[in-house]
């Protein structure tokens, strides 16, 4: 399994400032397939400044979810740092 990118990312409005919420889709490689699949996902700022991302992949996806979560909000993360997410 491999991400490939997440594309067409709009942010939705939300009335907390500490909370952004996105759509998206998401493109995976699995088994030497490309499989695009509709994500919604949130981060959001804790009090001690960290970020929680959270995601939900609206249609199943033939792998395992929990390393496949992970690659996620770690994929997610490391676009927030770069800049990669709409203001």
């Amino acid at each position: 399994m491999k991400i490939k990118q997440i594309r067409d990312i709009v942010r939705k409005d939300v009335p907390i400032y500490y909370r952004r919420l996105f759509t998206g889709i998401l493109e995976l490689e699995l088994v030497g397939k490309s499989v695009d699949r509709n994500i919604d996902f949130t981060i959001e700022t804790m009090p001690t400044g960290l970020n929680q991302v959270s995601v939900t992949i609206a249609e199943p996806v033939d792998y395992p979810l929990v390393p496949l979560m992970r690659e996620l909000k770690q994929f997610i993360t490391d676009l927030d740092e770069n800049g990669g997410l709409p203001g």
